[in-house]
């Protein structure tokens, strides 16, 4: 006998359990009032199983003293271990008499096989679950203050809209198991098969679990949303948090359309009259905005964003409705109602209060914030251009010349990129924060105002608190990394960016964590190694950055995959190698990175090692994908996904196999670095020849070639 019990979770529910034979597959749903009944607002749960013979109990037993006493765990474990079939047990009818509903709920159901000696046999199960109302518990809308009234804090799951119940859920996973286990096989095996280091593919694979935990979640209209993380009964910082979310980068490429979807919302709801954003969605959607400040990083890693979608989906028409908003954002740097003064002086470079995901402000010049400014101005000149604001274009292209130059030269210290500030300096502070804040004192309830600069100025040392000055951070060039993933081209000279990632390397990757000491959350510990957040070579503020001494995976794996798309290959392997050593499935949960909260969504960084080993380049406004691989070997196998389709290549010196093997996608032009400098002496498609041109890296098709599930594009080299 093999069985699955399950107790009905849904708090004020009628608990109320029914069993169903239906097309062969044995149901047994809890929650809802009966066969054909709708389904309770609080949604409902189903076991069910397709094997043939089956037995079950709708309820345990009940306690028969007011329910004080664990007569139903006895009778189950009785019943369990006792040889034969589950007797059935309904209480409904006596429930309804007594006018109450049911303590326990628990239900069983078992499928019962007959197994010879030396034969295998094998059971089916689904545990379906259909809860269709999201309520808003940790922050909800507060109450119209001139009427009093309520406001909405609920909506509908998407999947509502899709399943009528967890019956309909169950029956669907059971009668298409076969194809849904062989579509997910083809994927597991495709990534698996890439030539890449144990620990890479490990990585990337493990973190792909955010996208089907609590983490994230689809809205009503099918939008998608990700809150940071997880706690055990409650999820961890809400809306789509877009500083946290420029990490992850399995969404962008494996589900597309979704991602996009966050483009759409953020710029449709989060966008302000003077073009300064929210960077956390509220919710419901359509609820007013967030108050708080908007972030740098946030702000201009969503234009670089929006540049990659376009670039991944090849859809300009999208780019052109959400033009009007990217252009007001960019704007809002050196606009006169920003009030924290991001680009006051227009001059390509950030100098006032930068909010960013460290939860802190940095003050001055710094190549971080700064990087993500350029590169929005980079990807914005480009999409200007595209759809015929030249203006525009030539504008944010001087711009970025211009702070690009300054960035060069004044940020890196000739070992790494820094950031410009004078800590004993308050003025600083005085020119930047507001003096009519106001704060609650938690002993009196009492409203007082307050200076900001309260925070951030330490009296006792005369020191700006909270900056990375001539700290060595982990995140210093992160910009590039986006860059070089996007296919937007150079933000930081590339021989000073090489050095500040050796410097990371040195300074910030720690091989023994135990010498080193840590006041926050302990990612690391003892002999384990890990990437500190930001390192003080050259002496220490009194109060640096926080979360300095941290060793968060999606910022190491920004650091490894960035090190990897520059040349240091090895030193990227071996930070990659130091996390999983982490998350070995013995120390902690291998398929739950922690930051603030579990399933922590910038993890998915991990899934950028995938394109910058294989030098996945990619350009859907053109049909352009292309491999340049960072490892020297005869052989190269790797997955690609992009736009509706993902497959392999093989990368070989006699040819180059390109597979589909789900959705579709029309090529023209296919690149590999120097594997190309080879003669092309056939291009076919499933066998059949095309007409090419071939230049020094790359191929040029005739007309485009329309791959489907199954095809195959073939390049025979000489």
């Amino acid at each position: 006998t093999v069985c699955l019990s399950v107790n009905n979770p849904v708090p004020g529910a009628a608990k109320v359990n029914r069993f169903q034979r239906i097309d062969g597959l044995s149901l047994l749903g809890m929650g809802a009032r009966g066969p054909g009944a709708d389904v309770p607002a609080a949604g409902d749960m189903t076991v069910a199983t397709d094997a043939a013979d089956v037995s079950y109990q709708e309820y345990w037993r009940r306690a028969a003293y007011k329910g004080m006493w664990v007569d139903d765990v006895n009778a189950y474990w009785r019943d369990l271990s006792a040889p034969g079939r589950f007797a059935n047990r309904d209480y409904e009818e006596e429930s309804r008499a007594r006018g109450a509903s049911l303590r326990s709920a628990h239900c069983l159901l078992a499928a019962h096989l007959q197994v010879d000696a030396g034969s295998t046999g094998r059971a089916r199960f689904v545990l379906a679950w259909n809860f269709p109302v999201y309520t808003n518990y940790w922050n909800p809308a507060p109450s119209d203050p001139a009427t009093g009234k309520a406001a909405a804090n609920t909506w509908r799951n998407y999947y509502a809209a899709l399943w009528k119940d967890s019956r309909v859920v169950a029956r669907y996973a059971l009668s298409n198991w076969d194809r849904l286990f062989r579509e997910t096989a083809a994927f597991k095996k495709a990534l698996f098969s890439s030539t890449l280091p144990a620990a890479v593919i490990d990585a990337v694979s493990a973190n792909l679990s955010v996208l089907k935990s609590p983490a994230v979640l689809r809205l009503q209209d099918g939008t998608f949303y990700g809150f940071e993380g997880c706690h055990p009964d409650e999820i961890c910082c809400e809306g789509s948090c877009t500083h946290v979310w420029n990490y992850a980068y399995a969404l962008p490429f494996l589900f597309p359309r979704l991602e996009r979807g966050m483009r759409d919302a953020d710029y449709r709801y989060n966008l302000r009259a003077d073009g300064g954003m929210s960077f956390r969605l509220q919710l419901p959607l359509g609820r007013g905005r967030s108050s708080f400040r908007p972030c740098a990083d946030g702000q201009f890693g969503g234009i670089v964003k929006v540049y990659r979608d376009w670039k991944i989906s090849g859809d300009s028409d999208w780019l052109a409705r959400l033009w009007p908003a990217v252009r007001k954002s960019l704007a809002f740097a050196w606009s006169p109602e920003n009030r924290d003064g991001w680009d006051r002086d227009k001059d390509g470079v950030l100098e006032g209060r930068q909010h960013h995901t460290l939860d802190t402000e940095l003050f001055g010049p710094n190549s971080w914030l700064t990087g993500f400014y350029l590169a929005g101005l980079k990807a914005a000149a480009e999409m200007a251009e595209h759809l015929g604001d030249t203006d525009a274009a030539a504008e944010y292209r001087a711009l970025f010349r211009s702070g690009k130059r300054w960035a060069d030269a004044h940020l890196f210290n000739g070992e790494y990129y820094h950031q410009l500030i004078d800590l004993t300096d308050k003025s600083i502070l005085e020119n930047l924060i507001e003096a009519d804040a106001t704060v609650v004192d938690a002993a009196t309830g009492r409203t007082a105002a307050r200076r900001d600069w309260d925070e951030y100025w330490d009296a006792a040392s005369g020191q700006i608190n909270y900056q990375v000055a001539e700290g060595c951070g982990i995140d210093q060039v992160v910009a590039q990394w986006h860059a070089n993933i996007a296919g937007l081209g150079e933000i930081f000279d590339p021989r000073q960016r090489r050095t500040a990632l050796r410097s990371v390397y040195s300074y910030n990757f720690v091989s023994q964590m135990r010498h080193t000491f840590n006041p926050r959350r302990v990612f690391s510990l003892n002999d384990e190694a890990g990437v500190l957040t930001c390192s003080y070579p050259r002496g220490r503020p009194n109060t640096g950055i926080p979360f300095a001494e941290e060793t968060m995976s999606g910022f190491e794996y920004q650091a490894a995959g960035h090190m990897i798309q520059e040349g240091l290959v090895d030193e990227g392997i071996a930070i990659v190698q130091a996390i999983r050593a982490r998350y070995d499935g013995e120390k902690r949960n291998p398929w739950n990175e922690m930051e603030c909260g579990s399933n922590y969504a910038r993890a998915m960084s991990s899934y950028a090692l995938l394109p910058a080993l294989s030098g996945f380049t990619f350009d859907m406004t053109r049909g352009e994908i292309g491999f340049h691989p960072r490892q020297a070997r005869a052989h190269h196998r790797f997955f690609w996904c992009l736009r509706s389709a993902w497959g392999t290549v093989e990368l070989r010196k006699e040819r180059i196999v390109l597979s589909v093997l789900h959705g579709s996608i029309a090529l023209q032009r296919f690149s590999a670095g120097p594997l190309l400098e080879r003669d092309v002496t056939a291009a076919t498609l499933n066998g059949e020849d095309l007409p090419y041109t071939q230049r020094r890296h790359s191929v040029t098709l005739a007309v485009p070639a329309h791959l489907q599930a199954g095809s195959t594009l073939r390049l025979e080299l000489r």
